[in-house]
C-alpha cells in the first residue's frame, strides 16, 4: 500500500486478485460493464466466460477450465495467446517509447511497419487507427475527398455488396447490410447503394460458383453504367462476407469487380479486416483473383486495402489503410484542407506496431502460408464427420476458415449452440444459424479433433 495525504492507492500483483470467485468476477461485469453486441439480459442465463489467463489456442477460466478458442477471439489471434515472441517484441517496446502522437513526430515501429505493409500489398502510404470500422470510415471519406481534390465533387456515394459486414460507426454501417446492427440507426445513415452478393449458397440449382459471381459482376456492371458519374467506391469483402453467416464466394467476382471499377473510373476498397493475414489461405484474399492476361497473370490490387484484426495478433487494438500512389499525390500540395483531414490520438501506437511487426516476422521465419496449407487440409480431413453430419448444409471452407448452416435452427440457436459447446471445452460463436472455425494457426491436430467432437455433440443435442 502506497500513502499520501491526498490519496491512497492499493498495488496488486495481478489483475485477478480483487475478486473473491468466478460468481463475484460475473456480478461485477453485469453491474459494471457493457458488453458488444448483447442484450446485457441475456447475461443472467448465459454469462460470458470468466477468463484468467491464455495459453497458446486455449483460454483458461478462473476456476481452471480450459476452452479451445475456436474462433481467434473474435477472430484476432494468430499466433495463440500470450506468445512469447510478440510478448518480448511489446516488452522490449516498453522500455523505449509507449506512446507519441503521430501528428507532428514519428517513430521507428511505424515507419518499419509501413515499409513492410507498403511492400506486402503493392500500396503506398499507411494511415492509422485503432479498430476495423475506423479504418472503414478513413477509406470511405479518402475515396470521396480523393474525387473532391481532383475536380469531381459528385462522386461522393457508395455501393457495397448486399449481406455486406464492413463496421458499426456511422459512416461504416451505411454500407453495412446487416439489419440486426442497421435498422435501429437507420434514420443517422447515408444512403448507399446494394448489388448481389455473390455468396455461392445463393446461386441456382446446377450454378456453380464461378458462374454465378459473373452473374452477380453483370449487376454491378448495370449499377455502375448508371451512376458511375456519382459513385466514388466499390467496398468488398474479399472471397469471405463474415457476419453474413461465412458467405463464401468465387475470386472471379474481384477479378470482374477490378475491371469494371477500372472501366467506369470508381476506387475498389477491399476490406480485409477479418481475411487479411492469412485466413484465407494466402496472406490477403485479392491476392487469388488474378487479372487477365499474360503468362503470369497479376492478382488484383485495389485501389484501397483495409486492414485490422489480425494486424497485432490479437495483441493490441490497431487498423491502418494503405492506397495507391496517385491517391496519395492528390492530397498532397499547399492548402490544409486539401490534405486529409482525420485523425486519432493513438495513432500509429509504438506498442501495437511492434506487435505488428513482431506478427509479420512470425509469418516470414515460420513460412506460415504454406505451413497453414497443409494444416488446413488436415483439419479438413479431420472435420470430414461434421460435414456428413444430417444436419449440416453447405459445409465450406476458404484457407483457415470453415463454415457450415445448420438445418432445422430454431429461434435461439446459436445462444444454445454456444453453451453446449462451451460444456465440451469449445469457445465458439454461431452466427445464426452458421457454425464456423476460424482458431489460431498454433492449433495442433489434438485440439481440432476436440472441436470436432464438440460440434458433433452439440449438433446430436435435443436441446440444441
Amino acid at each position: 500500500m502506497i500513502s499520501t495525504r491526498r490519496h491512497r492507492v492499493l498495488i496488486i500483483g495481478a489483475p485477478y486478485d480483487n475478486f473473491k470467485s468466478m460468481d463475484d468476477l460475473l456480478s461485477r461485469t453485469r453491474a459494471a460493464v457493457w458488453h458488444p453486441c448483447t442484450q446485457m439480459k441475456d447475461l443472467e442465463a448465459t454469462p460470458p466466460l470468466a477468463i484468467a489467463r491464455g495459453e497458446g489456442p486455449w483460454l483458461i477460466d478462473t476456476a481452471g477450465r480450459r476452452y479451445v478458442d475456436a474462433i481467434s477471439s473474435w477472430w484476432v489471434n494468430l499466433f495463440g495467446h500470450c506468445n512469447p515472441r510478440i510478448n518480448a517484441a511489446i516488452t522490449d517496446q516498453l522500455g523505449r517509447i509507449e506512446h507519441v502522437m503521430l501528428a507532428g513526430a514519428t517513430h521507428e515501429p511505424v515507419v518499419a511497419l509501413s515499409e513492410r505493409l507498403s511492400a506486402l500489398t503493392a500500396l503506398g502510404h499507411a494511415f492509422y487507427a485503432s479498430d476495423g470500422a475506423s479504418a472503414t470510415e478513413i477509406a470511405l471519406k479518402m475515396s470521396a475527398h480523393y474525387w473532391r481534390n481532383t475536380g469531381r465533387p459528385e462522386k461522393n456515394a457508395f455501393v457495397s455488396l448486399q449481406n455486406g459486414y464492413h463496421g458499426e460507426t456511422v459512416g461504416a454501417l451505411s454500407v453495412t447490410d446487416i439489419p440486426l446492427f442497421r435498422a435501429t440507426y437507420e434514420p443517422l445513415l447515408r444512403h448507399s447503394a446494394r448489388v448481389p452478393s455473390p455468396d455461392a449458397r445463393l446461386a441456382a440449382s446446377g450454378e456453380s460458383p464461378a458462374a454465378f459471381a459473373e452473374r452477380c459482376a453483370a449487376a454491378l456492371e448495370a449499377h455502375l453504367a448508371a451512376h458511375a458519374e456519382t459513385t466514388a467506391a466499390l467496398i468488398v469483402e474479399p472471397l469471405v462476407q463474415g457476419a453474413a453467416g461465412m458467405a463464401m464466394y468465387d475470386p472471379i467476382y474481384l477479378t470482374r469487380a477490378r475491371e469494371l471499377c477500372d472501366r467506369y473510373e470508381v476506387h475498389l476498397i477491399a476490406d480485409e479486416i477479418a481475411v487479411g493475414f492469412g485466413r484465407s489461405g494466402t496472406m490477403f484474399a485479392f491476392e487469388q483473383a488474378p487479372l487477365p492476361g499474360g503468362p503470369a497473370p497479376k492478382p488484383v490490387r485495389p485501389d484501397f486495402i483495409c486492414l485490422s484484426k489480425g494486424i497485432t495478433g490479437g495483441y493490441l487494438p490497431l487498423s491502418s489503410v494503405l492506397t495507391t500512389d496517385s491517391v496519395y499525390a492528390a492530397f498532397y500540395g499547399d492548402e490544409t484542407a486539401r490534405g486529409f483531414l482525420h485523425s486519432h490520438s493513438y495513432t500509429g501506437n509504438p506498442l501495437a506496431c511492434r506487435a505488428a511487426l513482431a506478427v509479420l516476422d512470425l509469418f516470414e521465419q515460420d513460412d506460415v502460408i504454406a505451413a497453414n496449407r497443409a494444416k488446413a487440409a488436415t483439419f479438413t480431413t479431420i472435420l470430414a464427420p461434421v460435414r456428413a453430419h444430417r444436419r449440416v448444409r453447405h459445409f465450406r471452407r476458404c484457407g483457415m476458415i470453415w463454415a457450415f448452416d445448420v438445418a432445422g435452427a430454431t429461434p435461439g440457436f446459436a445462444a444454445r449452440f454456444h453453451r453446449a459447446a462451451l460444456a465440451q471445452g469449445v469457445f465458439v460463436r454461431p452466427i445464426g444459424n452458421v457454425v464456423y472455425v476460424m482458431p489460431p494457426y498454433v492449433t495442433g491436430d489434438d485440439e481440432m479433433r476436440q472441436v470436432c467432437d464438440a460440434l458433433l455433440a452439440c449438433l446430436d443435442a435435443p436441446e440444441v
